[in-house]
């Protein structure tokens, strides 16, 4: 590991350098990326394209899952680094680069099914009356060179060689990320992988770059460089929508595939309330502070109807919630981030705090809050996302207040309903509402952990997302990469086979 750049196949030097923030060991030293390093790549991503967006489905297949094989050769030399750049344990980083190569090996075996590729086909009809038809072929092309925005919390199935890059070189896009700040060492091995993969696979070493972050200088480069046709970006909402709207400025705007995060509500109905609450509590606990808070889909927020059950659902989480130490979070950033967060929310009006716990610098623990629906509605700061161990219950007088309450937030990634079988018709009349509302509804369950799959959907409405109608996670992520080209009265040895 030297520090360097990965720019169409050498590795570069920047002029400027950047020490690592390391949660524990020694900071290590790296180069900055640059807006000339970004031209580069993107140089190199358009001209490899021009061979990769015609390759044909079991080439990609083969080099998704020399990619996998390559980052689990780097297994042990991954989790040592990341451990030290995140503070994570070595259990979840080795959980999660098994995530990072599934999910590789899972869009290659989507791609060889072809299925993705959506071909259409409507004969001529040359005797039609009164026009004959032509003849109309359709299928699903790659777009071009695609912008990845490595994500702080998932250091590897959201990053080097996430689900973003494992979509776009599936769809048959050249990549090139942008590294996040907070674990360069971990990117820069990753990358590593990749482009001993593509060297095996023979591929033009434009296929796949690697910037180091450079300041806001290299992400703005990258969105707005005409080579790039689309960007996936997981990150903050301020971030994210920076980056949003420079794709949107160009003078031929771009989609921003953004996954923003939001405060998952879950919703306790009267019957599961009464009859669990007390395991449901210990339940949400568990999953609030799993990884110290740090997911996207952690649930912040709880609405129940007040009476004496969710005042035995509060104490019951407070309870649960005291029994957690702090835990490191993945950068001081972050860690400075959540108490901000936390100290806005204690110092609001008409929020009682339930659970206030101090720790060290670069660590967090639990944090409870109460608020009835009145002050919840009344201070736009309490709908707010606080990335960390927080949790804050709303109580509600009924449920048609519970509706109400539904119908009133903004976009979410997930909505969930613990609910008996007597909670069927409220749980009816919120289904339509949250449909609208979110991207993935659970039922009895808890939305920290999103399974790889082909059904998933980790994306909702804005600001959970920057596209209402994609996902980031499962198979489905393949279609913000593509798009359709119909071929008419094309001679069928000139339209695109790639089975």
């Amino acid at each position: 590991m030297d520090g360097k750049s990965l720019i169409g196949g050498p590795w570069h030097k920047g002029a400027e350098t950047f020490l690592s923030s390391p949660a524990s060991g020694e900071a290590r030293m790296f180069y900055a990326g640059t807006p000339a390093m970004v031209a580069d790549a993107c140089s190199a991503a358009e001209a490899a394209f021009r061979n990769y967006g015609y390759s044909g489905t079991e080439e990609r297949a083969i080099f998704l899952e020399r990619i996998a094989g390559e980052i689990e050769t780097r297994g042990d030399a991954i989790t040592q680094i990341a451990m030290s750049e995140t503070g994570l344990p070595a259990a979840r980083l080795e959980g999660e680069r098994g995530r990072t190569t599934g999910q590789l090996k899972l869009f290659a075996d989507h791609i060889r099914k072809g299925a993705f590729l959506d071909r259409r086909h409507d004969p001529a009809l040359p005797d039609r009356k009164p026009l004959p038809r032509p003849d109309l072929r359709m299928m699903q092309r790659p777009i071009g060179p695609v912008a990845v925005f490595g994500a702080s919390n998932f250091p590897l199935a959201f990053s080097t060689a996430g689900g973003d890059t494992a979509s776009a070189l599936a769809a048959g896009c050249p990549v090139i990320v942008k590294g996040h700040p907070a674990h360069p060492g971990t990117g820069e091995i990753v990358a590593e992988a990749i482009d001993a993969a593509r060297t095996a696979c023979d591929l033009h070493p434009g296929v796949f770059s690697f910037v180091h972050d450079g300041g806001t200088a290299v992400g703005a480069s990258l969105v707005q460089d005409p080579r790039i046709k689309a960007v996936g970006f997981t990150g903050s909402l301020r971030g994210g929508r920076a980056l949003f709207d420079l794709c949107a400025a160009r003078p031929e705007p771009i989609p921003f595939f953004g996954e923003l995060g939001s405060v998952n509500p879950m919703f306790l109905l009267p019957e599961a309330l009464s009859g669990r609450g007390p395991d449901i509590a210990a339940g949400w606990a568990a999953s609030l502070t799993m990884g110290a808070g740090q997911f996207c889909t952690n649930p912040g927020l709880v609405l129940a109807i007040a009476g004496d059950d969710a005042d035995s659902f509060i104490a019951a989480a407070a309870e649960a919630l005291a029994k957690v130490d702090a835990q490191t979070m993945l950068t001081e950033a972050m860690a400075e981030t959540f108490c901000d967060g936390r100290d806005r929310i204690a110092g609001t009006d008409g929020v009682t705090t339930v659970v206030s716990t101090s720790a060290p610098a670069r660590q967090a623990g639990p944090q409870l809050f109460w608020a009835d629906a009145k002050t919840f509605c009344g201070n736009g700061t309490l709908h707010q996302e606080v990335f960390g161990p927080l949790g804050l219950v709303v109580t509600v007088k009924d449920a048609a207040e519970m509706v109400e309450m539904a119908s009133l937030m903004e976009g979410q990634l997930t909505a969930t309903l613990h609910m008996d079988d007597a909670d069927h018709d409220l749980a009816r009349r919120l289904l339509p509402i949250l449909e609208r509302k979110a991207g993935r509804l659970l039922a009895n369950g808890f939305p920290t952990g999103v399974e790889v799959a082909d059904a998933m959907v980790h994306g909702g409405p804005y600001p959970a997302s920057t596209n209402f109608g994609a996902t980031s996670v499962g198979t489905l992520a393949i279609r913000r990469f593509l798009r359709p080209v119909c071929y008419q009265d094309m001679p069928e040895g000139l339209v695109p086979h790639l089975g």
